[in-house]
């Protein structure tokens, strides 16, 4: 039912890059026709010319929902042409990082309704985790809309307050990075331990999409699948006995880590 209205009064996708792209082709292969998307792009990609959606056209009258998913320096250029659309029945989505609820209600109008989202660079494959928080004026249904329409590109959840997102930030949306820099490190390690570069980096790259797939895959806690893999003073709790440690293991580490992230994310949502 809820797709029915998005086909018959259209969407606009405001912004189409790697992120807006994976949705789009989420949404396409989930049937929704082509004519019913509008999408504005500046720079268009030769995929996106080749989609058959209405690219760069005039916009519905009413849409059923307009996706933003413009970089956040973007979004002071953006929304403003997007303002006749607000204080309606158009449901805003903004996928734009660091870019609070409060700048779209100044910059549409107070009763427009609206849903905050943070999804990670993984959606760019479909295995991303996002985020959403719809505001005062986003009636349940369109809360619900927006989930259905941002599990193209993985999982979804909600969250209770918006004041959740910078530990979502910190989290998931930042989170990829350190499991690039995990592997690089390892693999790092791994050439000190005389491997060769390219063995150590295919080694620890498979190791950690493998591990991430199993925990993933799998009902235990990650505590038990790390237990599953560590015999009794073996070299599985040598390696541990140094990460786990409390003083300059990962608990400290992290924890630093992920604090960072989530300071900084409120200084940018405060200006």
């Amino acid at each position: 039912m809820q797709m029915d209205e998005v086909a018959r009064r259209g969407l606009v996708l405001l912004g189409c890059g790697k992120m807006g792209s994976a949705m789009l082709a989420g949404w396409l292969e989930g049937g929704l026709p082509k004519q019913s998307v509008t999408v504005l792009d500046p720079k268009p990609s030769e995929w996106l010319q080749k989609q058959g959606v209405r690219l760069n056209e005039e916009l519905p009258e009413d849409p059923a929902i307009v996706l933003v998913a413009v970089k956040p320096q973007m979004m002071g250029d953006a929304l403003p042409s997007m303002q006749a659309k607000g204080n309606g029945s158009t449901l805003f989505v903004s996928v734009a990082a660091g870019t609070p609820i409060a700048t779209f209600e100044q910059a549409l109008g107070e009763s427009t309704p609206i849903v905050r989202a943070m999804p990670n660079t993984p959606s760019a494959i479909g295995r991303g985790i996002t985020a959403i928080i719809g505001n005062a004026h986003a009636t349940p249904e369109q809360v619900d809309l927006a989930e259905e329409l941002l599990r193209a590109v993985g999982q979804v959840v909600r969250l209770e307050s918006e004041d959740q997102m910078d530990g979502v930030t910190a989290v998931s949306g930042s989170g990829p990075a350190y499991v690039f820099h995990l592997i690089e490190t390892m693999a790092k390690a791994g050439e000190e331990q005389g491997l060769s570069p390219e063995l150590a980096l295919q080694l620890a790259t498979a190791t950690v999409a493998g591990a991430g797939a199993l925990a993933d895959g799998s009902d235990e806690h990650p505590g038990k699948l790390r237990e599953n893999v560590t015999s009794p003073n073996g070299t599985t709790q040598a390696a541990l006995d140094v990460l786990m440690n409390e003083k300059d293991g990962f608990p400290v580490l992290l924890s630093r880590a992920l604090k960072a992230a989530a300071d900084r994310s409120r200084e940018l949502a405060n200006g």
